[in-house]
């Protein structure tokens, strides 16, 4: 007695029968419409080629991903990879967070409202000289340089210290001043303090001019006013029939009988008076009077003749010795250029500031 198939082996078999079928379709109908039709029918679906198998997945899926609009914890970034360095200096600089003093990560230093600050300039740097620290100026000259900053003049003209280097102790106004930084500042002085009458002011020199001094180039930073100075007459040089004075020795310190030699003509603006040394320690006191250049030592006689406005009382006070050749400081040189003119007419650095404001 046969026994009944069961149905999966009767599904085989239909299927094996139909593939036979099929096959010999195929074969019947090769090159035909409805042959293409049939293999493009049977052919893999190529979108199931490209996607990768049945649950599987090309790459893990984030697990427990929040939905876009939930707000999201910020990912940690002990194990973050480093954010590569822009290409752009401009974007770099932004990058950058320099922390400012008040904050937990600013490690100072704060320096006072006096200290000495660098700016730089065209030339190079320079110290601001509206945050010059006075100390250790006397109390008497402070007054004089305060009066002269309030016009931007004696600009100090000295690097910052470099790195690693400790900035000098003291104000730089008790340094020595150089030959060619007081013929600066007197040549500014001298025309700002006379800016309203032209006919007074000094003319500077220009780079077409023939250099009177052997060691000032035209391309020295106090050419103009170096130039000017000397060509007016107020400086000794060969044009004033000194034939010695060929050199300016500009880098040199100023000496205290220079400082008044080339002051008191832009004072008295007349010729020096005639003197000796047995006259001007009978006047001033000097006991070493007798040391003093004979052409300096006319501008420290007609200096005496400035009364209560005299460059020398003015600068150093009551002294009975001169010291001719001692170095001038910043602070005895601003003193110096406070004013300009003689007992009756004349104008200061307070007058010129107090106008202006």
């Amino acid at each position: 007695m046969l026994q009944a198939k069961s149905p999966m082996v009767g599904g085989r078999v239909r299927d094996a029968i139909a593939s036979v079928v099929a096959l010999g379709l195929l074969a019947s109908c090769a090159g035909g419409p409805f042959g293409e039709a049939v293999e493009r029918s049977l052919e893999a679906d190529p979108q199931l080629e490209e996607s990768p198998a049945f649950g599987g997945s090309s790459a893990p899926e984030p697990e427990d991903e929040p939905p876009s609009d939930t707000p999201q914890s910020p990912r940690s970034t002990d194990d973050a990879p480093a954010a590569p360095a822009p290409d752009d200096p401009e974007e770099t600089a932004s990058l950058l967070v320099v922390p400012e003093p008040g904050e937990a990560d600013f490690i100072g230093p704060v320096w006072p409202a006096e200290t000495l600050t660098a700016a730089s300039s065209e030339d190079g740097h320079r110290f601001q000289d509206n945050t010059v620290s006075l100390e250790g100026i006397p109390v008497d000259l402070q007054a004089y340089i305060q009066d002269l900053q309030a016009l931007d003049l004696i600009a100090i003209n000295e690097s910052p210290p470099a790195d690693g280097e400790e900035m000098s102790a003291g104000s730089p106004f008790n340094q020595t001043i150089t030959r060619r930084e007081y013929a600066q500042w007197l040549f500014d002085a001298y025309n700002t303090l006379h800016a309203d009458e032209p006919g007074e002011r000094l003319r500077a020199g220009v780079s077409t001019d023939e250099t009177v001094f052997q060691d000032v180039a035209t391309t020295d930073a106090a050419f103009a006013a170096i130039q000017g100075l000397a060509a007016a007459g107020i400086i000794p040089s060969p044009l004033t029939g000194n034939g010695t004075a060929v050199t300016f020795r500009p880098d040199a310190p100023l000496a205290r009988e220079d400082l008044v030699l080339w002051k008191v003509p832009l004072d008295t603006r007349s010729t020096l008076p005639n003197t000796s040394p047995e006259a001007v320690t009978e006047t001033w006191g000097f006991q070493d009077a007798a040391s003093v250049e004979p052409l300096a030592l006319r501008a420290i006689a007609a200096d005496f003749q400035l009364g209560d406005f005299s460059n020398i009382r003015r600068a150093f006070g009551y002294t009975t010795l001169f010291r001719p050749d001692k170095a001038v400081t910043r602070a005895e040189a601003a003193a110096v250029i406070w004013r300009f003119g003689d007992q009756t007419n004349g104008r200061s650095a307070a007058q010129a500031a107090s106008s202006d404001e």
